[in-house]
């Protein structure tokens, strides 16, 4: 038979790639509309307590707007009252609610992203899966993982136990 630590690994895999984005705890979208200030957008976030707006048009993904945006505009003391859609990420990448755990992760891994929306076949956010989202599953599943580890796996006697 396989060492436990293989089987730990393929099953594990098994789950991130055959497991949804809805497993992974996607919460629901802040959306702003693309005429909207950078300074609303802003105190959007702040009131939602949320790192990452949709900017939507009829409920369509147009772009994406972060802290880490609202951070390069402060520090470059860019002008707040433009419309976000001037500073947004454009055509941001998106996930549908079916894509698996593991291409989420491959995302933000390869993208560096914190957020990635989700939308429907028309191209409407349904939701966004984020590194919380994501942590909080990989901890679901450690703890049955975990409990079925043999107490030591690599643990070897120094010396003979009884007779």
């Amino acid at each position: 038979p396989a060492p436990w630590h293989q089987v730990f690994v393929v099953d594990f895999q098994l789950h991130l790639e055959t497991e949804s984005v809805e497993q992974a705890h996607p919460t629901k979208p802040v959306c702003v509309q693309p005429s909207d200030s950078i300074r609303h957008v802003m105190r959007v976030l702040k009131s939602s307590a949320t790192s990452a707006a949709m900017v939507c048009r009829e409920g369509k993904l147009e772009g994406i707007f972060t802290e880490r945006d609202a951070l390069r505009q402060l520090a470059d003391g860019s002008d707040l009252d433009v419309p976000v859609s001037t500073v947004m990420v454009k055509q941001p990448v998106s996930m549908r609610m079916g894509d698996s755990v593991g291409k989420a992760i491959s995302l933000m891994s390869g993208g560096k992203f914190r957020q990635v929306p989700i939308v429907d076949g028309q191209g409407h956010v349904t939701g966004v899966v984020g590194v919380a989202g994501v942590l909080r599953y990989l901890v679901e599943h450690f703890p049955r993982i975990i409990y079925t580890l043999p107490p030591s796996p690599h643990h070897k006697m120094e010396t003979r136990d009884g007779g």
